[in-house]
């Protein structure tokens, strides 16, 4: 299909307005321009928010939100890791996305703030993003069942759920569900870049640009906590995986689902015709992107209950 016109008159705005694009600027500047990007969005409401704190393995605390969606005791949890290229976003910039996935998935939601670079390099985000999973699980640390819980997370944030996935395979106790949207894969472009679509959002200059200033130098590239597509996969919990249509990296989502199908590991695949990367909870803006957050939020419902049932 034809990219979406709502999407192609948000690019042609965008160029317009002359403002450069997110790897042309300081990182600082990039940030705030993400931030009021996605602060102007309407928050849907939701039962109940709380802000807490979250120990990290190295002493410091990182900030984490939940989103009840209901005041039941036995809630699950979606532990959710937000995009932005390990650079940019935050719990503040994802706010609607993750009221919405409470809400489509009736369970609680953490969203987790990890350190980001080029503050915070390779693997402080994993790590972070571990350390997040294991405090929430601890009976006490949150109000809900914590014998229910799944990882998610959009782009980066993707990323960071699939090494979390693997993470788990390898140490913890089982989770219920990996669901990953538009999901980063793999470091290397000449595969995980569909240039059809350059500039749609995102520009391969750009995907390089988030790379050297999250990793601690290129020999990082191939650690399979970042390209987690060339990572052992069998035995890994089932996944969803969104993608966009029109997303230049959607690539990387569509070969992390046919690796995880050769592995072995259930997966269903739900791709948004015309859409963008980002569109994710922007069902203010797209009206067909409801349909994704719709089927992300059930396949989380079906696997928490089948977690009840066992």
């Amino acid at each position: 299909m034809p990219l979406n016109p709502i999407a192609q008159k948000m690019i042609d705005d965008s160029k317009a307005s002359g403002r450069p694009n997110a790897h042309l600027l300081p990182v600082a500047t990039a940030r705030e321009n993400f931030e009021a990007t996605f602060g102007a969005l309407e928050k849907p409401s939701i039962h109940a928010t709380q802000d807490v704190a979250i120990p990290t393995r190295d002493g410091e605390t990182i900030r984490g939100r939940l989103y009840l969606p209901s005041a039941a005791s036995d809630l699950p949890l979606t532990v959710y890791y937000h995009g932005g290229g390990w650079l940019l976003g935050s719990i503040d910039s994802h706010d609607v996305a993750t009221r919405l996935l409470a809400t489509a998935s009736d369970s609680a939601v953490l969203s987790v703030n990890y350190r980001r670079g080029p503050d915070h390099r390779f693997p402080t985000a994993v790590n972070d993003a571990i350390d997040a999973l294991e405090w929430a699980r601890v009976p006490g640390s949150l109000p809900v069942d914590t014998s229910r819980v799944a990882v998610a997370g959009d782009s980066a944030g993707g990323n960071l759920a699939a090494a979390v996935a693997l993470e788990v395979r390898d140490r913890m106790a089982p989770i219920a569900h990996q669901l990953l949207v538009y999901p980063v894969t793999t470091c290397d472009l000449d595969k995980g870049f569909d240039d059809e679509f350059e500039g749609i959002m995102l520009e391969r200059d750009e995907m390089q640009w988030h790379q050297d200033n999250y990793l601690p130098g290129e020999d990082w590239a191939t650690d399979q906590r970042v390209a987690v597509l060339d990572a052992k996969l069998e035995g890994l919990v089932a996944a969803t995986v969104i993608l966009a249509e029109c997303d230049p990296i959607r690539p990387q989502g569509e070969l992390y689902a046919q690796a995880l199908r050769d592995a072995g590991v259930p997966v269903e695949v739900f791709e948004s015709e015309g859409l963008i990367h980002g569109f994710f909870g922007l069902d203010q803006i797209f009206p067909t992107a409801s349909e994704a957050m719709q089927f992300a939020g059930n396949r989380l419902r079906e696997a928490f209950a089948e977690g009840s049932a066992r």
